[in-house]
Order: structure tokens, then C-alpha cells, then sequence
């Protein structure tokens, strides 16, 4: 359990998916969490869904009761939301989600180097998240628990240099859609196939799930599950012949790099 307050600013889907995923681990008490969002329907949704929750307009009204701040706001909006008259962020663990956005320009904005920069992804909305973190320079050892507790209740977390962070959005953050795209892939052709869409859909997204719990759990090197399928002569191998005929591994590798580009191009406004 998080001996402290949580102001979270924004109230879209990060900020519900972490919040939540912290009250069903028990790690944060939900008097203790605050909620500022200036959009009507963003406070109406948590009003009705977390009625327990503390829901605000403006955060400058709450800040007094956080000891821990998570700002969940969009990467081209942080900066404004983080320059504050001097003295606003003083003794507060500041959290950043913001896509591209770097320690430096935040530390700087905030006035101190209590800041913590992190990349989580939307499968922490069903708890499966994966989330990396880097800190600032005054982060200490509390702090890092603090983090840890907060992320490991949407999934895995693991920290990491800040010159990965670029990496890690073009991977893990937006890797659940290109899944998402393969997942409807797959089904679409089982229904080329022959399957009916609803089976089709089921049986893609059981397959997707399956392979990767097979990979999580047996920490067998994917290229090894894939040969233990491919038989001689057989099925797997035919298709496996396909995708490499129509680019399925180079396509995955430009979609990394692309978005971890993108994420250089956000950091640098």
C-alpha cells in the first residue's frame, strides 16, 4: 500500500487504466486518489465508475493535498501544464506518461529533478500492461518503490535508460495495435478460409494470447517455439513461407522504428 496522496492530471484512458489497476491491487486507497480533468464527460465518466474517487476541475485547486503527481496529459500539452508559478511541484513525485517528452524539458519546467518519466501501454486497462521508467537525478530509493507499486498493478515494469525511451514507445507503446492488426488479420483469413467471422475472431485472438503466455512462461526463444511447429513439409512451414514472401517480419521492424522516430520528433517539439 502507497503511504501517500495521488493527484492524477488528466482523467483518459492511462489515468483510468493505472488508477484503476492500483485500487484493484490494493496499493493506493481510492480516498486517497484525486482526479483533475477540465473535460465534462472525462469527470462524469469517473463520477460514475469510481464514485469514490475525488474528481476535480482544476488541479491548481488540489495540489495542496498531493504528495505524489501523475501527469496523464497529452505530450503536446504537458509542458504548459507543468510551468507553474514557482514552488507549485515542491516536495511532490512527479510522473510523466507523455509520449517523446524528455526528462530535460520536464525537469525544467517543473523546477526540480523529482520526476519520473514512464512509458506504459493500454493492455494495462485488463491489467497486462508493460510499462519502463526512467528518473531524474533527486529520484530516490522511496520514490522507485513508489513507482514500481503503482506500475506493477497494471503489469510488468522495468527500468531503463533514458536513451531507450524512444525505443520502448515504438515497441511496447504502440505495439498492442500493431497485435490488434495481426489479431484481425489472422481472422480475416480464417474467414477466407472458410470460418465464420465470430470463430474466427475467437480462435485469432486465443492463438495470439496462447503463443505469447508460451513464450512469457517457458522463456523459449520464439524462434525455437515457431521451428517446434513447422513440421517437414507440412502446414506452418507454408505459411511461414508466405509471410516472408510478403514482408510480415520487415513490416513489424519498420512499424518499431517509425514509431520509436516519432517519438524522437515529439521530444524535439
Amino acid at each position: 500500500m502507497i503511504d501517500a496522496r495521488l493527484l492524477v492530471i488528466g482523467g483518459g484512458q492511462m489515468g483510468r487504466a493505472m488508477v484503476g489497476g492500483m485500487l484493484a491491487g490494493e496499493v493506493i486507497e481510492s480516498d486517497g486518489v484525486i482526479v483533475s480533468d477540465p473535460n465534462i464527460d472525462a469527470r462524469a465518466w469517473w463520477r460514475s465508475h469510481l464514485p469514490s474517487v475525488t474528481v476535480v476541475e482544476r488541479f491548481d485547486e488540489a495540489i495542496g493535498d498531493a504528495d505524489v503527481v501523475l501527469l496523464a496529459v497529452k505530450p503536446n500539452v504537458i509542458l504548459e501544464v507543468a510551468r507553474q508559478p514557482d514552488g507549485f511541484w515542491d516536495d511532490r513525485l512527479v510522473i510523466s506518461i507523455a509520449a517523446g517528452v524528455a526528462l530535460d524539458p520536464l525537469t525544467d519546467a517543473i523546477g526540480h529533478q523529482r520526476v519520473v518519466r514512464v512509458m506504459p501501454n493500454t493492455p494495462g486497462l485488463v491489467g497486462a500492461g508493460a510499462s519502463a521508467y526512467c528518473c531524474g537525478d533527486e529520484v530516490d530509493d522511496d520514490d522507485r518503490n513508489v513507482i514500481e507499486a503503482m506500475l506493477g498493478a497494471i503489469g510488468m515494469v522495468v527500468p531503463v535508460a533514458e536513451s531507450q525511451m524512444d525505443a520502448v514507445t515504438g515497441l511496447s507503446g504502440s505495439g498492442p495495435a500493431y497485435v490488434y492488426v495481426a489479431i484481425e488479420a489472422l481472422a480475416d483469413g480464417g474467414v477466407h478460409a472458410g470460418l465464420p467471422r465470430t470463430l474466427a475472431l475467437k480462435l485469432a485472438t486465443q492463438t495470439v494470447l496462447g503463443a505469447a503466455k508460451m513464450v512469457a512462461e517457458t522463456q523459449r526463444h520464439p524462434a525455437d517455439l515457431k521451428d517446434a511447429v513447422a513440421s517437414p513439409g507440412g502446414t506452418t512451414i507454408a505459411g511461414l513461407r508466405a509471410l516472408e514472401q510478403n514482408g510480415l517480419r520487415s513490416a513489424l521492424i519498420e512499424a518499431v522504428t517509425a514509431a520509436a522516430e516519432r517519438s524522437r520528433q515529439l521530444g524535439r517539439g
